[in-house]
């Protein structure tokens, strides 16, 4: 029953971040990039759930997204993926308690997305190569990504451990006895 209101909690959380995104981040853009925080997300969901729950969302996110605001379907779909993956090995690597490791796993993780949607466009639309301007719109939103990270890890945090106590459980004392 826990597992069903978490999902259901994580199913709103993304409608919610589907509209903060596609509605207010539209007034509050800097030089009119967004921030991605479905890549903070699926980030999360992979840090704190395991590695197929974070999978599972980062599909369903992505299809979604591609069915709703791109032409070809893949490009979110394939990013978000990545990200998935991504967070799992953060996960086995790092700590989630200290602030620091999130923003530099928010840093990594919006880079490795950017740079795999750019490739995955760069393929399928055959758009021109404007290193220079990728690099301005990385840069801004990665710094919009961060900030965001700093002000939601509180929140992020207390729900992400209620998830991970939920999905992975406490098995430190297995190893022992």
């Amino acid at each position: 029953m826990k597992k069903f209101l978490i999902n259901i909690s994580l199913i709103f959380i993304a409608f919610l971040i589907y509209y903060l995104q596609s509605n207010f981040f539209n007034w509050f853009t800097i030089a009119g990039i967004k921030p991605n925080l479905f890549v903070i997300f699926v980030l999360f969901i992979g840090l704190f759930g395991n590695k197929s729950l974070g999978t599972i969302y980062a599909i369903t996110i992505g299809m979604f997204i591609d069915f709703i605001m791109e032409e070809k379907i893949g490009v979110n779909l394939i990013g978000l993926v990545l990200i998935a993956v991504l967070a799992s090995l953060f996960d086995k690597n790092f700590s989630k308690d200290s602030r620091i490791t999130i923003i530099f796993m928010v840093f990594g993780a919006t880079i490795v997305f950017e740079i795999a949607s750019y490739f995955m466009k760069y393929i399928l639309y055959s758009i021109n190569v404007e290193i220079i301007n990728f690099i301005i719109i990385l840069f801004i939103e990665v710094f919009y990504n961060i900030i965001l990270t700093i002000i939601l890890y509180p929140l992020m945090q207390k729900f992400g451990y209620y998830i991970e106590n939920e999905y992975k459980g406490s098995k430190i004392l297995t190893r022992y006895f």
